[in-house]
């Protein structure tokens, strides 16, 4: 059985004026980037889920653009980090994609300091995943660092299978091939840390995001 990642938030979001506009001066700045915890939350502050941020940079309008798994939130949902929860709501989402299991969220700059190593993840930039027998890691909020066997493609294209250890909360850690992003956390078969972990390609979640136009258009990795 393919089993979701979402871990249930126990701690909400103080609003602090909200995304983009009347952003105290004095309000925390989170540094984010790939495999950081995220809290979302619904548009009253109310904790909904614990996830990880696949990765963090720039569309082509120049908005500072995250990407998570989709089943995290949907779009009007807030943004925090979670190792600074006093920063309140530092993003939102804008679009979520069920099919693909993704979420771009748009961050207030503000009120975000972008960074491409969190943990033992270092994002230099994005590629396809590796083929089997070849290793790739994950950074997630629940697990942490973790790597194992890439299967490749086994039952659904765009998506690749590993034996990377997930479990809740792990929903969008970004899959890396040294430093390249090839893909994201959504879910695992059976059983947590045995059964294999499966997500979406990267360069298939952001074609799609391509495709439909608005923010996230044209993102490009913090390098």
């Amino acid at each position: 059985m393919l089993k979701k990642l979402v871990l249930v938030a126990t701690t909400a979001l103080a609003l602090a004026g909200g995304i983009g506009a009347g952003t105290a001066s004095a309000a925390p700045v989170a540094v984010l980037g790939g495999g950081s915890g995220v809290l979302v939350a619904d548009s009253t502050g109310k904790g909904k889920f614990d996830c990880t941020l696949t990765t963090i940079g720039n569309d082509a309008a120049g908005r500072l653009v995250g990407i998570t798994a989709g089943h995290c939130g949907v779009p009007g949902d807030l943004i925090g980090a979670e190792y600074l929860p006093d920063a309140g709501a530092v993003g939102r989402i804008v679009s979520s994609v069920p099919g693909l299991d993704y979420a771009v969220i748009e961050f207030d700059r503000g009120r975000v300091a972008p960074t491409n190593r969190v943990g033992n993840v270092t994002i230099t930039g994005v590629g396809a995943p590796s083929t089997f027998p070849g290793i790739m890691c994950k950074e997630g909020r629940t697990t942490g660092n973790t790597c194992g066997i890439t299967y490749g493609e086994l039952f659904q294209n765009d998506r690749t299978y590993t034996q990377i250890c997930v479990q809740q909360g792990d929903s969008g850690g970004p899959v890396v091939a040294g430093t390249t992003l090839v893909g994201m956390v959504n879910a695992y078969l059976g059983i947590p840390c045995i059964g294999p972990e499966v997500g979406t390609n990267i360069q298939t979640v952001l074609d799609d995001i391509n495709r439909g136009g608005g923010v996230g258009t044209g993102f490009t990795v913090t390098g």
